[in-house]
């Protein structure tokens, strides 16, 4: 327990420290480009699709929701360190000889990639047990793209506007950029770090040594493969084609394999928590009202009408425990819980084992207090 809190206070502030950093290295960058009016008009253009990505991953971690401060952390980071991280080492790349082209296709792939992923690596290294599987990482790997496209089309979109990328400026490039940008392409950025997701979901859910090892620097380098041909295509003038023939099947394939990882949790949660009552960690009868979403709305409509606001809180905090436990316990069956997992376990049951007798579940007597 206390090396868990000494690894997220150190998490904390090293994530804290470099997104203050990267703040004011794209508050500087910002600055000196002037025109507050087009960054302005630019911020807001880039805002749009943002909340209808995040409703999205938000959405697939409905079953088992992520601390809501990791999850902004996760933004903060794509928007500030990943962006001025890869802003730098792009400028540093370029003094070394590369070509505006291999610049374009290679470095700012590579670079981007990594500094994206470091938040995952972070996670995997000090807040390994927020992370549960793949499902996580995915969710984790979006919310760092999102914030990482929101300040880059940022920049795109003022550049078009003011005509400084090659384009004669002005509205229609503005339209332009803006369609292509945040319409037709918005899921880019968390598309390519979500490899990266993947990569470290399998990390902590395999229970063979080389899978953990390989598999986040496999999703890495699929993930800087797939955005330097993305980036390659804009070059050929080939975007159209790599679009609907390499990104659009990407995109849809990743949305279908996600849902199906977000439908497999239901029996995942069941089997785990059916063994965990058996073990006399928790009443079998409760585990319908946890493992299934629209019972566990009734439930807290059921608390909150029996008991008012207090106990619809007592329910939310007996689900979220149940759930902590169920995942914990599917790590322990398969051989791949991590090395505190009796403390963290035994709290959870604790936990639940104050709770319970302050809430009752639809069709059970409510509990005299």
């Amino acid at each position: 327990m206390h090396r868990r809190r000494r690894d997220s206070v150190a998490f904390t502030v090293v994530v804290a420290v470099l997104v203050l950093v990267g703040a004011a290295a794209m508050a500087l960058n910002f600055a000196l480009a002037g025109a507050p009016g087009t960054l302005a008009l630019a911020a807001l253009l880039a805002a749009l699709p943002v909340g209808p990505l995040v409703g999205c991953f938000m959405w697939l971690d409905r079953y088992e929701p992520e601390p809501r401060g990791l999850l902004a952390a996760g933004l903060l980071w794509g928007a500030f360190v990943a962006t001025a991280a890869a802003l730098v080492l792009q400028v540093l790349g370029m003094f070394g000889g590369a070509s505006e082209s291999d610049s374009l296709s290679v470095v700012a792939p590579v670079t981007e990639e990594v500094t994206k992923g470091a938040f995952l690596v972070l996670l995997l290294w000090w807040r390994r047990h927020e992370l549960d599987g793949v499902l996580d990482g995915i969710v984790y790997a979006g919310m760092v793209g999102i914030g990482f496209a929101f300040t880059e089309n940022i920049l795109y979109l003022a550049a078009a506007y003011s005509g400084t990328d090659g384009l004669e400026g002005g509205s229609v490039a503005l339209t332009a950029t803006f369609i292509v940008r945040c319409l037709l392409s918005p899921f880019a950025h968390p598309l390519f770090t979500v490899f990266t997701g993947i990569g470290v979901g399998l990390a902590i859910s395999s229970s063979r040594p080389l899978v953990r090892r390989l598999a986040p620097v496999v999703g890495l380098a699929l993930a800087a493969l797939l955005h330097g041909l993305w980036n390659y295509s804009t070059i050929q003038g080939t975007f159209i084609v790599v679009y609907a023939t390499l990104m659009l099947p990407a995109f849809l394939g990743v949305v279908a394999f996600a849902v199906y990882r977000r439908r497999s949790e239901h029996p995942l949660l069941a089997e785990a928590l059916q063994d965990a009552a058996g073990r006399g960690l928790l009443p079998a009868t409760d585990i319908p009202w946890l493992v299934d979403l629209r019972a566990r709305r009734q439930a807290r409509r059921w608390a909150l009408h029996h008991g008012g606001k207090q106990a619809e809180r007592a329910m939310r905090e007996y689900q979220a425990a149940a759930i902590e436990l169920g995942y914990l316990h599917h790590r322990y069956l398969r051989g791949t819980a991590p090395d505190d997992f009796a403390v963290r376990g035994q709290e959870h049951v604790e936990e639940l084992r104050l709770i319970r007798p302050y809430i009752s579940f639809p069709g059970q007597v409510v509990p005299t207090r």
